[in-house]
């Protein structure tokens, strides 16, 4: 284990246009910790993650393993990955083919010339802690695709690296097997206690496994902070719509003080709460499962907002119902209880009038510049 400093990395590639990954960025990874890069398609988390493994150099910066240079552009420092005692677990597994299970996980051993790990029996050790003990004989093309991910965890753990890396592990997985090598792999940090860096575009993923996260875009950390915090406080409204509070209610003071506020040109019901500068513009971010469907007479909470809404669609989904609804141009979903009076009276069908609302703790307001705005005190 140790801790990972990177000093203002910056990496650009070439192109029409240019795109810039990694933008004079700064971050420290504190020792037995794991850090989550969360962001879409081209925000640079991978190319941050392959500086850190060394497959990419950029164009200039610094990176510390505890006391430990592995890259600094201005004194021309660039170790090699097989020099920098990093694991790396990527979103294809990446076994030999013609290596048993054994002979995959031994191989970093090999490799580094750990032979008094092999001696000691790290190899059966490591398959133990991932329940693949079963498995050592087998080749990769013998074993389900969960298996072949936790063979891929052995090889990465297995030389007690100083650090591991994990380039979208679980994402070639089925929902099931996601769920359950997820679990595993946070259950083997808090035994292990090993220092991560993981990347992905799952948000679910990210609040599962991540004491932090680092949100990027185009290449800058938009917000870093604890899991809990970023999902109850989002620093912008790009973090918030990233981690899943996909609806946006813009909210418009209307003229003449008290008057109230509209969305989309539909009066709000409830009130908006108090929000510091009090500004007469608001886009309010909600989760799906936090924007309620009601029958259109149904009265909106005092401590909610709420809006006269048409059904688009509405789909079953166990206990409840998946509807799109309407508010003027603007599309939002939420979610009715299935065993509700809108459902069992029929009244979920496109077209049909309902009202939607969220509670004000459930929804993050933001400022025309994105940024969050928190209630008055």
């Amino acid at each position: 284990m140790s801790r990972v400093t990177i000093q203002g990395l910056s990496k650009k590639f070439d192109g029409k246009p240019p795109t810039t990954a990694a933008d004079n960025l700064t971050l420290q990874v504190e020792e037995g910790e794991f850090l989550v890069l969360l962001g879409p398609s081209g925000c640079g988390k991978t190319t941050t993650l392959r500086c850190l493994a060394g497959l990419e150099v950029p164009d200039s910066g610094r990176i510390v393993f505890g006391e430990r240079t592995v890259f600094d552009s201005a004194s021309g420092v660039d170790l090699a990955p097989d020099k920098r005692n990093i694991g790396m677990v990527f979103q294809s597994y990446a076994l030999w083919p013609h290596m048993t299970v054994r002979e995959n996980v031994a191989y970093p051993l090999k490799v580094r010339g750990l032979k008094q790990g092999l001696a000691d029996g790290w190899v059966d050790e490591t398959v133990r802690l991932v329940d693949c003990e079963k498995l050592l004989d087998r080749y990769p093309a013998q074993l389900s695709g969960g298996q072949q991910q936790r063979v891929a965890l052995a090889r990465g753990l297995v030389a007690r690296p100083e650090l591991v890396l994990f380039d979208e592990p679980l994402s070639n997985l089925d929902a099931r097997l996601r769920d359950q090598v997820r679990s595993q792999l946070h259950e083997l940090h808090a035994r292990l206690g090993f220092t991560a860096v993981f990347v992905t575009h799952d948000q679910t993923e990210a609040l599962a496994l991540g004491d932090r996260l680092a949100i990027m875009k185009s290449g800058v950390i938009e917000q870093l902070d604890t899991a809990q915090r970023v999902f109850e406080e989002p620093a912008t409204e790009y973090v918030a719509g990233f981690i899943g509070m996909s609806n946006r209610v813009v909210l418009e003071r209307l003229q003449g003080g008290d008057a109230g506020w509209q969305s989309d040109g539909v009066i709000v019901q409830g009130a908006v709460p108090a929000l510091k500068g009090a500004p007469a513009w608001t886009a309010a971010r909600v989760r799906v499962e936090d924007l309620l469907v009601a029958p259109a007479d149904a009265a909106t909470p005092a401590d909610a907002i709420g809006l006269p809404a048409t059904v688009v669609d509405a789909a079953f989904a166990g206990r409840h119902y998946d509807v799109v609804v309407s508010v003027g141009s603007t599309r939002l979903q939420g979610h009715a209880p299935a065993d509700g009076a809108e459902a069992r009276g029929g009244r979920l069908v496109a077209g049909a009038p309902v009202r939607v609302w969220f509670r004000h703790s459930n929804a993050s307001f933001h400022g025309q510049d994105g940024v969050r705005i928190a209630a008055a005190s």
